[in-house]
Formats: structure tokens, C-alpha cells, sequence
């Protein structure tokens, strides 16, 4: 089963336990960055909660999941349309001036990772922001029957070397918010795509 799978086969107790956490904080930081009013693509949108919050601070916002289901679901919350697609199907060309990946590229096997991040480069227009959170740690595989690919600073950073047209401007760890796991960290990154 791959991690689109799970979501599916699991999407109302995924919706039920994360539709009303507070990402605030790290939202707070994303906005600050994006164009006011701009267009956001929220990669795998999940319950739609982050979609949601983003549109109700006056962003134009493309929710987008790989999981049919939860398709369904976050449509329901949100009243948004949600686009059903993978992550290696995306293709859009300077189409957004946000890209707001929470817990979502935790997902991408290492391997797949260039493609993905070229992909969301594509997607940015010159100047735009993109934001991803991964857990903090070592951890490469299967766990709780999804892969996850963890990283610590370091090693993120080499791999964002990488990619010149992205540039790190701020970077941060934050405690897990959701009930019990609050010794869980994770590691929050925003990034500008270069101006032509």
C-alpha cells in the first residue's frame, strides 16, 4: 500500500484527527512572504483545513490531493474545488505565487525528490515561495504503513543546493500539535524561487 493508499483507505479518521489542528504559526510566517491576494497551491490538502484558512486571509487557493477520497472530503469542508492528482503529474507553468506544502513532501521517496522539486519550481512564478515541512530526523522508510522520508537541517540544505533557483530564506523547528505527539518535532522551510 503506498502512502496515497493509506489516505484513502483512512481518510475520515485522517480528516477527524487533523482537520482542526493550529498550524497558525507557521501559516503566519508563509503569508508574510506570498504576494497579498496571490494564488497558493496547497500540496496535499489533506482535510482542506490549510485551504480553508489560506482563503479566508484572501488567497486564491488550488487545494490538491492524490487521494480521491480525501478529494472528496476537503471539498466538502472547504467548498473549494479540489484538484485529484499525484505529485509527479503536476505541471504548471508560473502558475502560482505560493506553494504550501505542510507535512505533505514527507511522502516523496528520495529518489523521486528532484523530480518533484523541479516540478514545484516550474510551478512558482520567479519570486514566489514555497513552504514545506518534513519531520526532524534520520528516518528513511516505512512507518505506520506510508513511507516517510525525515531530515535534519543539514541534510536538507545539501540537498536544496541543488536546486540554485530556490533560495532558503528562513528556517525553523516546531513541536508536532497533534495530541500526543507533542515530543515530535518538525522542520519548517521557506524558499523563494530566484526572479528571472
Amino acid at each position: 500500500m503506498d502512502s496515497t493508499d493509506y489516505y484513502s483507505k483512512n481518510a475520515k479518521e485522517y480528516f477527524a484527527s487533523t482537520v482542526d489542528l493550529d498550524l497558525s504559526e507557521q501559516m503566519a510566517r508563509f503569508i508574510e512572504e506570498v504576494k497579498e491576494g496571490g494564488s497558493v497551491l496547497d500540496l496535499g490538502c489533506g482535510s482542506g483545513r490549510d485551504s480553508l484558512a489560506l482563503s479566508e486571509h484572501g488567497f486564491d487557493v488550488t487545494p490538491l490531493d492524490g487521494s480521491e477520497e480525501m478529494c472528496r472530503l476537503a471539498e466538502a469542508h472547504t467548498g473549494l474545488d479540489v484538484l485529484h492528482m499525484r505529485f509527479n503529474e503536476i505541471d504548471f507553468d508560473e502558475a502560482f505565487d505560493g506553494i504550501w506544502a505542510c507535512a505533505s513532501l514527507v511522502h516523496v521517496e528520495e529518489k523521486d525528490m528532484p523530480d518533484i522539486y523541479n516540478r514545484l519550481i516550474k510551478s512558482l512564478v520567479p519570486g514566489g515561495v514555497l513552504y514545506m515541512s518534513y519531520k526532524h530526523g534520520s528516518f528513511k522508510g516505512i512507518r505506520n504503513g506510508r513511507y516517510f522520508c525525515d531530515f535534519t537541517w543539514t541534510e536538507l540544505k545539501h540537498k536544496l543546493e541543488a536546486f540554485p533557483k530556490l533560495e532558503v530564506i528562513d528556517s525553523w523547528k516546531s513541536y508536532d500539535v497533534r495530541r500526543g505527539r507533542s515530543g515530535e518535532r518538525w522542520l519548517n522551510v521557506l524558499c523563494r524561487k530566484a526572479e528571472e
